[in-house]
């Protein structure tokens, strides 16, 4: 029988909160094979009395053989895991395209009985434009204040910070249905065209190193080609959507 390697885990349990990064620590040490000596900090007072006692600023820790690891964070790194980075990334972007591609894909699947057609591409640009929209609609005040930081609009008009993510809204649910183009086709296409000149002179002729608000006002997204293709969809989508009746 295989023998458990010992751990000792101080973490946060009280009766109004349970450290989330406490419960992934002693499941990280349990899916690393360590038989885990698991000491419940049930107070604040405990929990102050033992930060001050061993010098640390944060909770829970970890030691291994009688060396203190520290924590989450710690403990992954010591195993050689990959560790979560703080800085830009395009993760948030590239999750919501993904899901939108695979939402479009299945709802024209059973609209049509074919996943790939026009309509699943056209699916796949209006749910994208109603997932950002909802993004920003979070928290539309800190979104205007980010979006200000490049869009040439926003800049000389402020309430525009405000209205994009319920016109960009408006315009992907209207797509979406193929209803009232006369609204949805001058929409997209006025705030899509800002916005793709507004990111192209920020990024590539400026050369300024923002975040991006397309996923909303605490974005990690950085401002660039990303960015530039949300815009890109929405003026491809209007003039699709102008066009698509003269093609029959």
């Amino acid at each position: 029988m295989k023998q458990l390697k010992n751990a000792k885990l101080y973490r946060m349990v009280m009766e109004d909160h349970v450290c989330p990064y406490g419960v992934k620590s002693k499941w990280l040490l349990e899916r690393q094979g360590f038989d885990v000596e698991d000491h419940h900090l049930t107070t604040r007072e405990e929990t102050d009395a033992f930060k001050m006692e061993h010098g640390v600023e944060t909770t829970p820790q970890a030691w291994i053989d009688g060396e203190r690891i520290g924590g989450y964070t710690d403990l992954t790194a010591h195993f050689g895991k990959p560790v979560e980075k703080s800085g830009t990334t395009y993760q948030p972007v590239v999750a919501l395209f993904a899901m939108m591609a695979l939402m479009a894909l299945g709802a024209a699947w059973v609209a049509t009985g074919r996943p790939l057609s026009i309509l699943s591409a056209e699916w796949f640009v209006s749910f994208s434009m109603c997932g950002l929209a909802y993004l920003k609609l979070r928290d539309v005040e800190n979104f205007s204040t980010m979006f200000l930081n490049y869009d040439l609009l926003a800049k000389r008009w402020v309430p525009y910070g405000y209205i994009y993510p319920f016109a960009e809204g408006l315009a992907g649910v209207l797509m979406t249905a193929h209803i009232l183009n006369w609204i949805s086709i001058p929409v997209a296409l006025t705030i899509g065209s800002i916005g793709a000149i507004s990111v192209f002179k920020a990024a590539y002729i400026d050369k300024r190193e923002l975040k991006c608000a397309c996923v909303g006002g605490d974005s990690n997204v950085p401002l660039g080609f990303v960015s530039l293709t949300e815009n890109l969809f929405m003026i491809g989508m209007a003039i699709w959507m102008l066009i698509k009746p003269a093609l029959g």
